[in-house]
């Protein structure tokens, strides 16, 4: 189907402000934290997160094309990031036994420290820009919400890490 085929979309101005604001609270929090992650430990934020969900994976590796999913990143796009952690040596690439084409990224020591360091800034400012504006039951109605737009848009809803 075409755009063209489409019919006319009728928001309110209401609907379009909370769409709006949605995404600029996005950009902003996530702009706030890449600038505290990089500021204190010269760790982008999307290397953080790959570092973060290897961390959390089994044996600390993962499928680059699950990476990819994780970390909301096409597989080129996480191709070229994890060059980057690699040549620092916060990760390294490994056969997948099962599958001659596929690749693991695994965490190395240095990744683990890494981490480590970086870990309280970033969960610090996700408590000041997120958590802590907002009350326990706010909270959950928000993981609510989010978890039904996610479902509607045909997303996992599944967290990363349970809230």
């Amino acid at each position: 189907m075409t755009t063209d085929a489409l019919p006319a979309p009728r928001l309110s101005a209401r609907e379009l402000s909370v769409w709006r604001t949605f995404l600029r609270a996005y950009a902003i929090i996530n702009a706030r934290l890449e600038h505290d992650l990089f500021d204190a430990h010269e760790l982008p934020l999307p290397w953080y997160e790959v570092l973060v969900h290897l961390a959390e994976a089994p044996a600390q590796r993962m499928r680059m094309t699950d990476l990819a999913d994780r970390v909301l990143l096409s597989r080129s796009g996480l191709t070229r990031l994890v060059d980057r952690l690699e040549s620092e040596g916060l990760v390294k690439r490994a056969a997948c036994p099962s599958d001659a084409r596929g690749t693991f990224t695994v965490l190395t020591a240095a990744g683990q420290h890494r981490l480590r360091q970086a870990a309280p800034t970033y969960l610090h400012g996700v408590g000041e820009y997120v958590a802590t504006p907002l009350s326990g039951a706010e909270l959950g109605v928000l993981h609510e919400l989010l978890v039904r737009l996610l479902d509607a848009a045909g997303g996992d809803p599944r967290p990363a890490v349970a809230p």
